[in-house]
């Protein structure tokens, strides 16, 4: 049974520059592609490659150069002659990491350990989240929407002034969150009348509608609930979304997930997993109750877990999974007609990726085509069990162990090893030019370097430390 299209609100893609940030011209690109796919706005995260200044110019990032306060108006310029609406994410809680590893805001954590949540007892650090919110609002005139976060967390409640507040009678740490968020939102609502505000809804799902309705928060902020999973369970997250109703909250917005989703390592997403949760996004909005108000989904397309995680998969190598995903939502399926018009949208022969064909008759359809092809190459060659286990063979391991590199070694068999690790060798550095050259036109040289620090060299180094052992352990063996 077919479900209907997604109802009327907004359809957003959400673009986390908190790793490879794409160089200005590459999103102007991406825009253009959102817009021809049937994008209606950005969810911008924009981390530590936003331009902020006085006491908060420490927060720039440092391995590239943070977007220049001109480049941020004219990515909003572009994307608003493109019918798209920007609304920026500014965590105010939970993950931020950006803010609290430099020293000067150690002090801030809740915890000494965790370094993505704030500690909420102490002016300075509530100052500093409002000196954030307020430069990012000033860079983006006419504003109407602001996502402030407030996901995932961890660690609240354990710090010592969180201890003292909790031991007061009848205080929970439930009540601890929804405070702070109250402060934030009530801010925002006395400097900003008209924002909109948004939130993750994660730390808030077994909350009761008692402790809702009693937060201050019901009415001023609008829950976004995510589930990335291609399973999603659609009765619980409808019985959630009728507790938030229920509690006062009638404007909900939903978030998918197009990439960034699987692992926190993976190269090359799968199409069909993410088709597979918007189908499952798309019961939930047919079920919702009536008087409850969907505003929108979010489609993320997380480019780290968090700061200080690896690059997940690359916005190039996600395109194909994005405009399945936005055509499942539009048609409320994923027919064979669905999939040949996402084929003909980005000139492709098929919705995955790793399929979709190495013809390059229109690079505008889909921007970024070379580095997702380079990368799917490449991946293909990292993935083969026999050179990600090269160290455990059986020639390696039976004739070429510690051992026999510190005594003697068969020269018969190590001449077999070493040619084979060369020929691994030889063939993973000729993939791995082919994907930098294409990846320093669309992201700093910085991006390239951590991509393949993180996903190749780790593969490279076994195979290259066999060679140089080889080359000391030959010297000694031969006359």
């Amino acid at each position: 049974m077919n479900n209907p299209p997604w109802p009327n609100g907004k359809k957003v893609v959400h673009l986390d520059l908190k790793g490879a940030p794409p160089k200005v011209e590459y999103i102007y690109q991406l825009i253009e592609c959102f817009s021809r796919l049937g994008v209606d706005g950005l969810l911008v995260e924009y981390e530590d490659m936003f331009p902020y200044e006085g006491e908060l110019t420490l927060l720039q990032a440092t391995a590239q150069r943070a977007y220049s306060r001109d480049q941020i108006l004219s990515i909003q310029k572009v994307a608003k002659s493109k019918g798209m609406e920007i609304i920026p994410l500014v965590q105010t809680f939970g993950h931020m990491e950006f803010v609290l590893k430099h020293r000067p805001m150690w002090n801030l954590r809740e915890v000494s350990n965790c370094v993505g949540t704030l500690n909420p007892h102490k002016k300075e650090g509530f100052k500093i989240v409002m000196e954030m919110l307020s430069q990012v609002v000033k860079l983006h005139p006419g504003l109407k929407t602001l996502h402030i976060g407030a996901d995932e967390v961890y660690m609240l409640g354990e710090g010592e002034l969180s201890k003292v507040w909790l031991a007061s009678p009848g205080r929970t740490v439930e009540q601890l969150f929804l405070s702070h968020v109250a402060s934030v939102v009530k801010y925002i609502k006395e400097t900003w009348p008209h924002m909109t505000i948004i939130m993750w809804d994660d730390m808030m799902r077994d909350m009761s509608q008692d402790t809702l309705k009693a937060s201050g928060i019901v009415g001023l902020v609008q829950p976004m609930l995510w589930d990335y999973t291609p399973n999603l369970d659609v009765k619980k997250t409808v019985s959630l979304l009728e507790k938030y109703s229920s509690a006062g909250m009638q404007d909900v917005w939903a978030a998918s997930s197009f990439k960034g989703s699987t692992s926190v390592y993976t190269n090359v997403p799968s199409t069909q997993r993410h088709v597979d949760n918007h189908l499952q996004w798309l019961k939930v909005a047919a079920s919702v109750p009536a008087g409850l108000n969907i505003r929108g989904i979010a489609m993320t397309g997380w480019q780290r877990y968090d700061h200080l995680s690896v690059l997940c998969e690359l916005m190039p190598v996600g395109l194909p999974s994005l405009a399945a995903c936005l055509q499942t939502l539009i048609h409320g399926q994923f027919s064979p007609e669905v999939q040949n018009k996402v084929i003909q949208m980005l000139g492709i022969a098929s919705v995955e990726v790793e399929a979709m064909g190495s013809t390059f008759e229109d690079a505008t359809l889909f921007p970024g085509r070379r580095l997702a092809e380079s990368i799917v190459d490449l991946d293909s060659l990292l993935c083969l069990e026999d050179l990600r286990s090269f160290e455990n063979n059986m020639y390696v391991r039976g004739w070429f162990s510690p051992y026999h590199r510190s005594r003697i070694a068969n020269p018969l068999i190590i001449l077999q090893i070493q040619s084979q690790a060369s020929t691994y060798l030889t063939l993973l550095q000729q993939k791995v030019d082919v994907v930098r050259e294409e990846m320093v036109s669309l992201y700093p040289e910085s991006t390239a370097q951590e991509w393949i620090d993180e996903h190749v060299s780790p593969v490279m180094a076994p195979l290259q430390r066999i060679l140089d052992d080889i080359t000391t352990c030959t010297v000694e063996i031969v006359p």
